[in-house]
């Protein structure tokens, strides 16, 4: 169960992230699917579907690359890395034409082959240091004031 489930989510992220085919995700998400992400909880299907074209629609050649995946009974946990160019609108930041390597890891539980719930981790604050939204010294100087 665990490699077909390991295999189910090297699939969504090469159709829906890598290709940006929003359909798949009927295929491969439970209706009530809920992804906890860092900043926001994403909510079924249509939800999952607004947040990949918004992250496409920013960086439209997006690639995600696995880089190791561990799985146990009904978990995937999957360490990857994304490379792309930020070409249109992302988080009101306009596009900047710059090349962006972000990582994360995400832990998938899954229920007959389709995902019900992530649990997201992101490298959110690397990213926006690399699209120039924040100075690569702010958060330290932040802390040295408190």
């Amino acid at each position: 169960m665990s490699e077909l489930n390991k295999a189910q989510i090297r699939r969504v992220i090469d159709n829906v992230y890598n290709r940006g085919d929003l359909a798949f995700i009927d295929e491969v998400a439970a209706s009530d699917l809920v992804i906890h992400a860092s900043s926001q909880e994403i909510l079924g299907r249509e939800g999952a579907k607004q947040y990949v074209a918004e992250l496409r629609a920013g960086f439209p050649d997006l690639h995600f690359t696995v880089e190791e995946q561990i799985a146990e009974g009904d978990m995937v946990v999957t360490r990857w890395t994304a490379r792309g160019t930020h070409r249109g609108k992302f988080q009101r930041i306009p596009a900047t034409g710059r090349g962006i390597q972000l990582t994360g890891t995400d832990i998938d539980r899954l229920v007959a082959g389709k995902v019900v719930e992530c649990w997201a981790h992101v490298d959110e604050l690397g990213l926006m240091r690399q699209l120039g939204a924040v100075e690569a010294g702010a958060a330290e100087s932040n802390r040295a004031r408190q």
